[in-house]
C-alpha cells in the first residue's frame, strides 16, 4: 500500500509529542510513582477543596431538614453522588453509599492518642511518634464495575471536622469536577497549532515533489516540454532546474533527430523514384529471361520507398505536434476518410455514433486512424472481422480499432509505438512492415494531446484505444 508523504511526516509529527507526553509521564512515575490522587493535588485539588467547603458551608447554614435536598442538587448538578461523614464517622445527609476500604480509612475518626508511655517500659525511653497527618483529599478508583472514588477533608477552627465523599461514575465526570478538561482542550489545541505549523512546510514539499512526479512521467512518456517551478531556494529547486535542462536537452536532441531522418528520407526520395524509372526501362529492354531478376529488384525498390515514405510521415507527425491545431472533429467523417484512403470501406465495421466529436487535429488524427486499420488488414486479413468504433469516458472519447489476428506477443506489448521495433513474429517483409506504422500512430496521437493504449483480445485478436479530449 502507498502512504502519501504528507501523512508521514504528520504521522512522524505526532508521533514525536505522544513520545514527549509519554516521557513527561514516565518522569512523573520514576519520580514519585503515579497514582490517582495525584489528579487532586495543586490546582485541580484547591479547587475542588473549595468546592466541598462551600458546599459544607451552604448545608449549615440551612435547616436540618432541608440539608438531602442541598446534597442532591450538588449531586445533580455535577453528575456524582455524595454524601457526608461527621467527624465520628456517623452519615450527616446524602446518599448511603458502600465506602471502598481506602475511603473507609479516611473517614474513620482517629482513636484515642496512645500513652506516653507502655506498661513494661522504661521511663527514659523516647515517646511514640505522633498518629501521621491524615490527607485532605483522596483519590481512588474501585470496584466493579470500577468507578472513581473522592473523598474531602474539611477542617474548622469552630467545628470538628467532616468528609465530603464523591462517587464519580466515569473518568469525563471526574475531569469537569476538577476543571481539567480546558487543560486538556489547550494540549489537544498545542498539538493542532503544531500540525497547522508544519502543514505548509509538509504541503510545499509534497506539491513540489507531485510537480516534479508529473513531469518526469511525462518526460519518460516522450513529452519533453514538460516544465517544473524553480521557485523554490533549496534542493528541490534545484532538482527541479536539473529536470528542465535534462527535458530540454532531450526535446533537442530528439527534434533533431527526427529532423535528420526526415531530411535523410526526403533525400532518399529522388534516388529511389531515379532507380523505380530505371528498373522500368531496364524491364522493357531487358531480355525475357532476365524479368523474374528485375522483379526481385523492384520489389526490393518498392520496400525501400515504402520505408523512406513511412520515415518521412513519422518525423513529419513527430515535428508537426508543435504545430498541431486541435479543433472540433466528426469521427463519422474522419473515419470515411480514413477508410477511403486504405480501400477498406468493404473490409472493417464501423460503429461511431453521427454526434461525436473529438478535439483533434484532423489531418493527424486520419493518418493515425488510417495506419491502425492498414495494420490490422496486413496481419488479420480483408475476411477476418476488423471493427471500428467509439464510446465516451467521461470528458473523453475512445476510438477503438479491434480484429481477429493473431495478437502479439505479451511482453511486445510494452514496446509497441517506439520507432522501428516489431514483435518477433511481425519480422517479415510481408506482414512485419518497417516497424513504423504504431509509432506514426503514437505520434499523430500525442500530438493531439491524447493517448494511445495497445492490448491483445480474448481469446485473440488484437486492440488499439486512442483516448482524446471530446469536443
Amino acid at each position: 500500500m502507498r502512504y502519501p508523504l504528507a501523512l508521514k511526516v504528520s504521522g512522524w509529527l505526532l508521533l514525536n509529542l505522544v513520545l514527549l507526553t509519554a516521557l513527561a509521564a514516565g518522569l512523573l512515575v520514576v519520580q514519585g510513582g503515579f497514582n490517582w490522587n495525584a489528579l487532586v493535588e495543586g490546582p485541580p485539588g484547591r479547587r475542588v477543596q473549595d468546592l466541598a467547603e462551600a458546599t459544607l458551608s451552604t448545608l449549615r447554614s440551612v435547616p436540618r431538614e432541608r440539608r438531602d435536598e442541598v446534597i442532591a442538587d450538588f449531586s445533580k448538578t455535577h453528575g456524582i453522588s455524595a454524601a457526608v461523614i461527621g467527624a465520628s464517622g456517623q452519615h450527616l445527609t446524602g446518599e448511603t453509599l458502600e465506602l471502598p476500604p481506602a475511603i473507609a480509612e479516611m473517614v474513620r475518626p482517629p482513636g484515642p492518642p496512645p500513652d506516653r508511655f507502655q506498661p513494661g517500659e522504661p521511663e527514659d525511653q523516647a515517646p511514640p511518634p505522633p498518629p501521621a497527618k491524615r490527607r485532605p483529599r483522596l483519590l481512588i478508583r474501585d470496584g466493579d464495575p470500577a468507578v472513581f472514588w473522592l473523598a474531602v477533608r474539611i477542617n474548622t477552627p469552630e467545628r470538628p471536622p467532616s468528609v465530603i465523599v464523591m462517587r464519580i461514575p466515569t473518568f469525563g465526570v471526574l475531569l469537569k469536577l476538577l476543571d481539567l478538561a480546558p487543560w486538556l482542550w489547550a494540549a489537544a489545541a498545542a498539538i493542532g497549532v503544531s500540525l497547522l505549523f508544519w502543514l505548509p512546510f509538509v504541503r510545499s514539499l509534497t506539491r513540489d515533489l507531485g510537480r516534479l512526479n508529473r513531469a518526469t512521467e511525462a518526460i519518460a512518456d516522450g513529452r519533453f516540454d514538460a516544465r517544473v517551478p524553480e521557485d523554490r531556494r533549496d534542493e528541490l529547486g534545484e532538482l527541479g532546474g536539473s529536470v528542465n535542462r535534462m527535458a530540454g536537452r532531450l526535446d533537442r536532441l530528439v527534434a533533431g533527430q527526427k529532423r535528420f531522418l526526415g531530411d535523410i528520407a526526403h533525400e532518399l526520395g529522388s534516388p529511389i523514384g531515379r532507380m523505380q524509372v530505371s528498373v522500368e526501362i531496364l524491364e522493357q529492354r531487358a531480355d525475357p529471361s532476365l524479368h523474374n531478376a528485375i522483379n526481385d529488384v523492384r520489389e526490393e525498390i518498392d520496400h525501400m520507398s515504402a520505408l523512406v515514405g513511412e520515415l518521412l510521415a513519422f518525423t513529419k507527425a513527430g515535428l508537426k505536434a508543435r504545430d498541431a491545431i486541435l479543433v472540433p472533429v466528426a469521427l463519422t467523417q474522419l473515419a470515411d476518410r480514413a477508410l477511403a484512403r486504405e480501400a477498406a470501406d468493404d473490409a472493417v465495421t464501423v460503429n461511431l455514433p453521427p454526434s461525436l466529436h473529438v478535439r483533434a487535429d484532423a489531418d493527424l488524427l486520419a493518418r493515425a486512424v488510417g495506419n491502425l486499420v492498414r495494420n490490422a488488414l496486413r496481419h488479420a486479413g480483408r475476411t477476418s472481422h476488423i471493427a471500428l468504433r467509439a464510446e465516451t469516458d467521461g470528458d473523453f472519447v475512445l476510438i477503438i480499432v479491434e480484429d481477429e489476428g493473431p495478437g502479439v506477443p505479451p511482453d511486445a506489448l510494452a514496446r509497441l509505438g517506439e520507432p522501428l521495433f516489431r514483435p518477433e513474429a511481425a519480422r517479415t517483409r510481408e506482414t512485419g512492415g518497417a516497424g513504423l506504422g504504431l509509432a506514426i500512430v503514437k505520434s499523430c496521437v500525442e500530438a493531439c494531446g491524447g493517448t494511445v493504449r495497445f492490448d491483445n483480445r480474448s481469446p485473440r485478436g488484437f486492440r488499439a484505444t486512442l483516448r482524446l479530449p471530446a469536443a
